[in-house]
């Protein structure tokens, strides 16, 4: 990123002339996606795109990325290279980035590309998150700060997503809709009826406010898949009365995920259709 005159942009050739600082000596393809975009601008098409370079690619791939999203495209990548079989499976793929940008003080850039180039030269296969001094699950993990450079942690479902799609269907809209107290049953409405496919984020152990169960059930062809507002815990189908509308309406349990879980996952199952 670089000083822009609305605040940070994107810039093109940092990570390229970081390179060398920080692997001197080793030698490193270096590919950029064009336009080169804020994290906040990433969605399924930019999950393809990287999904191509990656399948081309002869060797293990880091990808230098936001953090805004970098929780969603760690688990897009980890659920659309398990529809790849063995041949996914067997990837090295590194995610990376910072909180504070190369070249600004204080910036942990530098050592976070350091450790994601380590990572990868280690070939353990799989789809990593390499920030602040740790290596993480990509497909499971959240950002649980928006500023502290020890940013990301674990977060949903550990266990490794079940083989679908390869790609994404960028003519589907999948969203995140979450249920909070006073929301009405038109604004609900409005919000579900633009979408091929929701992800609820319910209270607690799974419930939902009462006046909100007829809603749902007009949209029980939707594809639904609830996940707590709870960081951790996950849903507990038929423990409370207040629930008993979402699974009325079909909605479908979604475990121990994480909302980008749940939304890359059941994207993924959608452009199967």
């Amino acid at each position: 990123m670089e000083e822009g005159p609305d605040g940070l942009r994107p810039a093109p050739d940092r990570v390229a002339a970081a390179l060398g600082r920080v692997a001197p000596g080793l030698v490193l393809e270096h590919q950029k996606l064009e336009p080169l975009v804020d994290s906040a601008d990433v969605g399924p098409g930019i999950w393809n795109a990287l999904l191509a370079r990656i399948a081309a690619a002869p060797g293990p791939v880091i990808v230098t990325h936001g953090t805004d999203t970098m929780a969603f495209t760690g688990a897009a990548l980890d659920a659309a290279l398990a529809g790849l079989g063995q041949a996914g499976q067997g990837r090295v793929v590194v995610l990376t980035g910072a909180m504070h940008p190369l070249g600004l003080p204080g910036s942990d850039a530098e050592g976070n590309l350091g450790l994601a180039i380590a990572t990868a030269v280690a070939g353990q296969p799989g789809v990593h998150l390499a920030f602040g001094g740790k290596v993480l699950a990509a497909g499971a993990v959240g950002k649980t700060h928006s500023q502290d450079k020890d940013a990301f942690q674990p977060a949903g479902d550990p266990a490794p997503p079940a083989a679908q799609a390869r790609r994404f269907d960028q003519q589907k809209t999948v969203g995140i809709v979450t249920l909070t107290p006073g929301l009405s049953a038109r604004a609900l409405a409005a919000q579900l009826a633009g979408l091929d496919g929701a992800v609820l984020r319910v209270f607690g152990a799974g419930t939902m406010p009462g006046a909100l169960a007829e809603t749902l059930l007009a949209f029980k062809d939707l594809p639904m898949v609830a996940v707590s507002q709870c960081a951790a815990g996950g849903l507990e189908p038929g423990a409370y009365a207040a629930g008993a509308g979402l699974w009325a309406a079909g909605v479908e349990n979604g475990g121990l995920m994480s909302p980008e879980q749940a939304l890359t996952r059941l994207w993924l199952r959608l452009s199967l259709a």
